[in-house]
């Protein structure tokens, strides 16, 4: 993988980096909210500090996933072991899941039995403030080092912090109306407003992991630059049977072009090659593009699989 303004992108070290910042930070954030939200009687806080728990689990997976993806590839996974970054995805998305159910549970059970409740202190109140400002500072190095290294995990991590950031609001709000109101009742509902939104936050990752998993692509625009690829090539013909699938920050390319049949396999080779290049020279961090010639006009009915330029639609 290469950056154009620093070269080349050392993706290990990045995550590495990554899942160092998230540890410390979220680790400090953590303890300082279940301690206080104890101390200060919200349960809304400490349920603000499991989320940011999870959080410290979900950098050590990165870190995890980071050591495992820099193997190089052998003959059991040939196409390497990026898929491990997808995998940790997924792994991070029921991690935030299960935090979420235990905190709707635990705050439901606190309303159904009508358990009296004193005021928080105003305590709550400050390090809610002080986790705000920490949340988005994780949340902007996640998402900076996710998007230089076009990392899922990073950017699914991201996501997490900065919902993390409107969670922390969410109790803010909640506190202030509880002072101002004189409700302590109103504590235990925001904590279940909480415990919803990281339930949100785990369905959303799962989604966006589930579909590189399953080798699927949302993004139409990158089978428009391959056919638009194809069709720059001089000789290469009716792109069909295109498939991407993406391992870690890298896209895999397969597809079927018609050449002239009276040409020659060298010939043929070299039409092949150049799509490859021209397809390369249009997408960014192409892994591999495998290019199946055939002869014009042929057809095969079984061909069931991959997009042609048809199947699109206009962008």
């Amino acid at each position: 993988m290469h950056n154009e303004e620093t070269g080349p992108v050392d993706r290990t070290g990045l995550l590495k980096r990554a899942s160092i910042i998230g540890i410390g930070g979220n680790a400090v954030l953590a303890a300082l909210k279940i301690s206080i939200g104890l101390i200060a009687g919200s349960l809304a806080v400490v349920g603000d500090g499991i989320d940011t728990t999870t959080d410290v689990v979900i950098s050590f997976i990165t870190l995890l996933a980071a050591r495992i993806i820099e193997k190089p590839s052998d003959k059991e996974h040939p196409f390497g072991h990026g898929r491990a970054e997808t995998i940790a995805t997924t792994v991070l998305a029921f991690i935030i899941f299960f935090a979420g159910a235990e905190l709707f549970l635990s705050s439901l059970s606190t309303l159904i039995k009508g358990e009296k409740r004193e005021l928080p202190g105003m305590l709550a109140i400050y390090v809610t403030i002080v986790s705000i400002g920490g949340k988005l500072l994780l949340a902007w190095s996640q998402f900076a080092i996710g998007k230089k290294m076009k990392s899922s995990l990073l950017i699914a991590n991201g996501k997490n912090m900065r919902n993390d950031v409107v969670t922390s609001v969410t109790v803010l709000a909640g506190l202030f109306f509880t002072f101002v109101l004189k409700l302590p009742v109103l504590d235990s509902v925001m904590a279940l407003v909480v415990s919803l939104l990281i339930i949100r936050t785990a369905v959303g990752v799962f989604l966006e992991a589930n579909t590189e998993l399953m080798d699927g692509n949302t993004d139409n625009s990158l089978y428009a630059s391959i056919f638009e690829a194809v069709n720059s090539v001089g000789g290469a013909g009716n792109p069909h049977r295109t498939r991407i699938r993406k391992i870690a920050s890298l896209y895999d390319v397969d597809l079927d072009i018609e050449v002239d049949g009276s040409l020659t396999v060298n010939e043929s080779h070299a039409i092949a090659m150049a799509v490859e290049r021209a397809i390369k020279a249009r997408i960014e961090n192409v892994y591999d593009v495998m290019v199946h010639v055939e002869p014009a006009g042929n057809t095969e009915a079984d061909e069931q699989y991959g997009l042609d330029e048809s199947t699109i639609g206009p962008e």
